[in-house]
């Protein structure tokens, strides 16, 4: 019996994927599980991240559009067919979380028992006495 997967142009024949590939191989009962986000979507870090293990890859719905992560999906399958290799796909559908907005992304320290004021204004520059945040609401 042949099945095929739409991500790879070729058959796979399900008996093969039990075939060990190499004397003494013994499959790996482990999963590596790779974050794709703003540094690592590109297909070629993908590919890089395939070839280096990576067989879950793990998509962060708590932020990001429908489109970004789409465009991710996209380049994971792209990656996939480039490097023949399998990988799962997991959501992480926690919801909403705060996040400091840090465009400069400049390292902030925030020193023990001092004040620090969390703002809307996402435009602020954020340092350690003021972290502008991705949360309108919390004032309300």
């Amino acid at each position: 019996m042949h099945s095929t997967n739409l991500l790879l142009e070729e058959p796979i024949r399900m008996v093969s994927i039990l075939e060990p590939s190499k004397p003494n191989f013994f499959p790996a009962m482990t999963k590596i599980v790779g974050t794709l986000g703003p540094k690592s979507r590109s297909v070629e870090a993908i590919s890089a991240c395939l070839k280096a293990g990576m067989s879950v890859a793990r998509f962060d719905f708590s932020w990001g559009d429908a489109a970004y992560h789409q465009e991710t999906l996209e380049n994971l399958k792209l990656a996939i067919k480039a490097t023949k290799k399998l990988c799962a796909v997991m959501l992480d559908t926690v919801g909403p979380e705060l996040q400091v907005v840090n465009k400069s992304e400049v390292t902030i320290s925030l020193e023990e028992n001092e004040s620090v004021v969390l703002t809307p204004h996402q435009g602020q520059e954020a340092s350690s006495k003021l972290l502008p945040i991705n949360f309108a609401g919390l004032a309300k």
